[in-house]
């Protein structure tokens, strides 16, 4: 459809540019030109010899120039003169062609249709009426997936996951913000978290190949079976980043459906989780517990609830009598209050720990 665009709006500036002058795909067929016989010509290697000029380039007497300097793959303009006129036309034509095709894209593109709904730029009233004239239908479900980088990139991997999901009517790559790339796949009812933890440990997996050097971590949002939600899901999606940044910060693929109790202290006021845990723990005692320069305590805490709360387990864990546990876990209950034999006393400390983690991040943030 694009080149339907460009073929109109080239055949109109034809006569006020004064020489033949078409536009180039991703490919280097020319797809659009004033001289129509043209069309279907293959102009080879201008797109590297583009790569390499800050703006224009001349060969063999044409100009040529990107459509978008941005998005390198987006198409090229050429004008056949070489003189300074001829890079001021392809200019013009260029910034022409780019803003006709956002124009297009905004209203007729599926991947613009759906970042708009994700970014709550589209009232909902209008979603199903728009959803209609692109096709979508009622039977579609889909999972959002953010894929985030610890630190800034210089490029997005845009082009690498798009190659793992070429299909452009079922998946949808969106590049959202300067450190994260959204993948919005169409999925079977049904799916489970499992099989989609598994497909976003294979992004991680390739992406680490590709060599990029900071940590890739993937959010998952739940399964949504209408167009209108794809807004919460995304939102899921990043909530499982930011809680598994706090809780779990290990793990680099997080699924919201699998966050547990970390979801609902993410989501209380911290004058609530400050409350807590002064009623909690007597004053002082938590503290004094992490201070404690052996860190022996704490070491003791973690196992015991790693190991379930199975005395004897957590002493072979520990390398230690079980009298010696015992012992520990008596100073820990005369220090805090709390008896973590007593499965409700583990619970609240468990909790409490998570609060008094969640505190120490307010939250944590990429």
């Amino acid at each position: 459809m694009s080149n339907r665009l460009f073929q109109g709006v080239i055949q109109q500036m034809k006569e006020a540019i004064g020489c033949t002058v078409g536009v180039i795909d991703e490919t280097g067929v020319i797809s659009a030109c004033s001289d129509i016989s043209r069309i279907g010509e293959v102009r080879g290697n201008i797109q590297e010899e583009l790569a390499f000029s800050s703006d224009f380039a001349v060969l063999d007497g044409v100009t040529y120039r990107f459509i978008n300097p941005a998005v390198q793959n987006g198409g090229i303009v050429f004008a056949e003169r070489d003189d300074r006129e001829a890079a001021k036309d392809t200019l013009l034509l260029a910034v022409a062609l780019s803003n006709i095709k956002n124009l297009y894209d905004e209203k007729y593109d599926k991947g613009s249709f759906i970042k708009n709904i994700m970014l709550d730029n589209i009232l909902p009233s209008d979603i199903y009426i728009k959803s209609k004239e692109l096709h979508f239908t009622s039977e579609e479900h889909h999972a959002v997936l953010v894929i985030k980088f610890s630190d800034k990139v210089d490029m997005m991997p845009y082009d690498i996951i798009q190659g793992m999901f070429p299909d452009k009517t079922r998946d949808y790559v969106l590049n959202i913000g300067e450190q994260d790339v959204v993948l919005v796949k169409e999925v079977e009812a049904g799916i489970e978290a499992k099989e989609l933890e598994a497909l976003a440990g294979a992004i991680v997996e390739t992406l680490t190949a590709e060599s990029y050097p900071r940590r890739v971590y993937v959010g998952i949002g739940t399964v949504v079976d209408s167009l209108k939600d794809l807004a919460r899901a995304y939102k899921e999606a990043r909530i499982a980043l930011e809680v598994g940044k706090v809780f779990d910060t290990e793990r680099t693929v997080i699924s919201y459906e699998n966050l547990g109790i970390g979801r609902l202290i993410y989501q209380l006021p911290t004058t609530l989780c400050e409350a807590f845990l002064q009623e909690v723990f007597k004053k002082g005692s938590l503290e004094s517990l992490e201070s404690r320069d052996d860190d022996t305590q704490m070491k003791t805490v973690r196992a015991f609830f790693e190991n379930n709360l199975n005395v004897s387990k957590t002493a072979e864990s520990l390398y230690v009598h079980r009298n010696t546990l015992v012992y520990r876990l008596e100073k820990i209950r005369k220090l805090t209050g709390l008896d973590l034999r007593e499965f409700d006393h583990a619970v609240t400390f468990k909790v409490a720990l998570m609060v008094k983690k969640y505190l120490s991040s307010k939250p944590a943030k990429f």
